[in-house]
């Protein structure tokens, strides 16, 4: 019970949510096995027990960040960071395995949504409640370039986070291949696109969000099997990647359901 104390103790007022803050703890943390979203560590020369901790990060797989004092100093809201502070996931993360596991306990063809760079919390906690409301079996976000699954998030889900797998991977268009392997039809959300209505989402399904920004990056684009759009009529000319996600999620989920176009 010592060790759970010890990286689970509450964050001081003012630090980043899920922070867990000093060298100690950042141990603790790495040694409970527990998923951590990232790590950040002070710029510049080293010590050895952060250079220790950053070496057993990097073998986990878990991204680190060089930043400065000041970002620390904020993140930690004031309490003495040692140079490193940890974000710690407020969820357990899934496999690939669970995801084809879900829709075969549930007799149900696989639907899967790609969030492809979605960085802001509240979006990503938006997309993983479309996730769950219209009964598609996982959402997979990458290691890199992406919000991770923090409280922050999970507020945003509004309670989804506990009924979605949620699958982290360092390399989505490896990703990607691999559940074309396993029989998924891919479609990249992006204009230009076949109109969703007059594509077929019976089959095997994953959908690829991007970034409001950025949207789908160019290589996923490349690698999808189709592209699928949601035409617009006003003004603006694209849909916040929750409220896409909405529209092609259960669309898709409809089609599946019912197996009609």
């Amino acid at each position: 019970m010592a060790e759970k104390r010890e990286y689970a103790r509450r964050e001081p007022r003012g630090a980043a949510e899920g922070a867990v803050i000093g060298r100690n703890a950042v141990r603790e943390l790495l040694r409970s096995g527990r998923d951590i979203d990232k790590i950040f560590a002070k710029r510049g020369e080293r010590e050895g027990s952060i250079t220790e901790l950053l070496a057993i990060a990097k073998k986990r797989g878990i991204p680190t960040v060089d930043v400065d004092g000041a970002k620390l100093d904020a993140m930690s809201g004031g309490a003495n960071h040692q140079g490193i502070v940890a974000i710690a996931s407020a969820c357990e993360y899934g496999t690939l395995d669970d995801i084809f596991e879900n829709a075969s306990r549930r007799g149900e063809t696989p639907l899967i949504a790609i969030a492809d760079g979605v960085t802001d919390p509240q979006n990503l906690g938006a997309l993983m409640r479309c996730v769950d409301c219209a009964g598609a079996h996982g959402l997979i976000i990458p290691k890199r370039h992406s919000a991770g699954v923090t409280p922050a998030v999970t507020k945003s889900s509004a309670g989804a986070v506990e009924h979605v797998t949620v699958v982290r991977v360092t390399n989505l268009a490896d990703t990607v291949a691999e559940l074309q392997k396993r029989g998924v039809w891919v479609f990249a959300a992006e204009a230009g696109g076949k109109p969703y209505y007059e594509c077929d989402f019976r089959s095997p399904t994953a959908i690829i969000f991007g970034s409001e920004g950025d949207g789908v990056s160019r290589l996923l684009r490349e690698k999808s099997d189709f592209t699928v759009s949601i035409p617009m009529y006003g003004r603006v000319n694209s849909l916040n990647v929750s409220c896409a996600a909405a529209v092609l999620l259960t669309e898709a989920s409809r089609q599946q359901r019912t197996g009609l176009r």
